[in-house]
């Protein structure tokens, strides 16, 4: 049952908040959604948190604070979050205030876990050469900054605890509607079950069940898999030692809270610098993994081509751009970043985890794929500490990396599994998957080029730009016969879009 306002204990199970359809966004007006969240913004100013209106204004030169704070104003009259809803939606809304739990320093180490893995960055530098590995990274790495902050922004401006945003297809619903939250819901469907790790929601919608955030599992099932296969000399099945992690992962996806597993994640993003540092020690004290080349490459072994390492590759464009996908894939967290916010303490802070994160993790890329581009040249592998030609050595990097990628797996499913026969069922199609594509950089480019990039890099902005038209529509139509809600309005929506585009500018700006 969920928590009662009497106990104010924590709620027993995360679908008692998920299935709150009375309250619902998609039937509530944006003017109302605005207002609540606005109410919400203003109730972390008790805590001594400043609103993030500058950082906002600075980052997307939207316009002066007077026209922002107009765009949206609307007319009405002091309300409470909890006005004129029943005794359980109140219960509903107080567990989920008890979610959120989750500081920005923990939000750092778990943006860390998902983003950081920075093995194939020697591969992709081998694929586009110095040059350019540093300027695609620090491009992507900077317009991935910035996208993030859009989601923020707008994440911001519509949660609230009486409406909350849940999940990116939550947000891309409120925005564009019921087609697109569908469409980011099948795509988050595809590309996690693809990816990295298992994660579910059930939403409730309009009389059917929507999986809007199903789970990434094939990467780490196949990653880890071909890790103790290495470690066994070929001595194990390959399919039981895919198997062995598929069930591994059914059995630690149950965890759900993430405050109570932050701490893990700490410990997944130290094991993934402990293994650049040793990988890199390696690299300089043996020579490259020829036979692994060979099979992956098809390179000659007999006797073995110099090493070669250059500033620009003059390779096949097919390869450069599986190069760029794999950086792309580098900065693909970000589907998952409103669902972080919404199990942040204030989750204004989440500008201050993003943006430390991604320096580091930048930082990290960069360096390590210069470094081991430069000891491997062409005979780098796309898991480069698989790539040392000595066993033991290989055996340390595996070792290490199945329990900080597993872990990594393990964080980011509580984010959405909250239903045990689920996580079983998603990881078990992570299995099928990863054990038809057994070519992780294959698998890594595909996924950067069709869901990935889209969802850092695409998606955002094209919301942002449907937001401000939303919000500029409010202001652009006097109320001509619109539903009610209490003393908000819900415009006629006719013109909408023409308004919202063209009309509500000039209203905000006085002409």
């Amino acid at each position: 049952m969920a928590t009662s306002p009497q106990d104010g204990s924590k709620p027993s199970s995360y679908s008692e908040v998920a299935e709150v359809t009375h309250l619902s966004h998609r039937k509530a007006p944006i003017e109302e959604l605005l207002y609540y969240a606005n109410l919400q913004l203003e109730s972390y100013k008790g805590d001594g948190h400043q609103r993030p209106d500058k950082v906002f204004n600075r980052v997307f030169a939207l316009g002066d604070e007077k026209d922002k704070n107009q765009a949206a104003e609307v007319n009405v009259v002091p309300l409470s979050p909890e006005d004129g809803i029943s005794g359980r939606e109140r219960e509903r809304l107080i567990a989920h205030r008890a979610l959120r739990t989750a500081s920005w320093a923990a939000m750092f180490y778990l943006i860390t876990t998902d983003v950081l893995g920075p093995f194939n960055a020697p591969y992709a530098f081998s694929t586009v050469g110095y040059v350019g590995g540093v300027i695609l990274y620090a491009l992507f790495g900077v317009a991935a900054l910035y996208t993030s902050l859009l989601l923020l922004n707008m994440y911001l401006r519509l949660d609230s605890d009486r409406y909350p945003v849940r999940n990116y297809a939550d947000m891309a619903g409120i925005v564009c509607g019921p087609t697109a939250r569908r469409a980011v819901s099948i795509m988050q469907t595809i590309q996690l079950i693809v990816i990295v790790r298992a994660a579910y929601l059930m939403r409730l919608a309009r009389s059917q069940l929507i999986p809007s955030f199903i789970g990434q599992v094939a990467t780490i099932i196949l990653g880890n898999g071909q890790a103790l296969f290495q470690i066994t000399q070929s001595n194990l099945c390959f399919i039981v030692c895919v198997v062995i992690f598929a069930v591994l992962g059914m059995v630690l996806g149950q965890i759900q809270s993430l405050k109570s597993v932050a701490w893990i994640g700490g410990a997944s993003v130290y094991m993934n610098i402990t293994v650049i540092c040793l990988t890199i020690g390696f690299f300089a004290n043996s020579p490259p993994n020829y036979a692994a080349a060979n099979a992956t490459y098809g390179y000659p072994i007999d006797p073995p081509a110099a090493i070669s390492h250059v500033a620009i590759v003059d390779g096949t464009l097919a390869n450069k751009v599986n190069g760029a996908m794999n950086m792309v894939y580098a900065w693909g967290g970000m589907m998952i970043f409103p669902e972080m916010m919404a199990e942040m303490r204030r989750p204004m802070d989440f500008w201050k985890a993003i943006t430390l994160a991604e320096l580091v993790i930048m930082l990290i890329y960069v360096t390590f794929g210069i470094v081991g581009y430069s000891l491997q040249g062409q005979y780098v592998l796309p898991l480069a500490y698989q790539g040392v030609s000595k066993y033991a050595w290989q055996s340390i990097g595996n070792g290490i990396m199945m329990i900080a990628v597993t872990v990594a797996g393990t964080l980011l499913s509580n984010i959405g599994v909250k239903v045990i026969f689920m996580v079983v069922v998603y990881w078990a199609i992570g299995f099928v998957i990863s054990s038809a594509i057994p070519q992780v950089q294959t698998l890594q480019a595909l996924i950067g080029a069709a869901f990935l990039m889209q969802f850092s890099y695409t998606f955002p902005p094209l919301m942002q730009f449907a937001f401000d038209v939303n919000v500029d529509a409010t202001k652009a139509e006097p109320l001509q016969g619109g539903r009610r809600y209490g003393t908000i309005r819900d415009l006629d929506r006719g013109s909408w879009w023409d308004n919202g585009t063209w009309i509500g500018d000039e209203t905000s700006s006085g002409r």
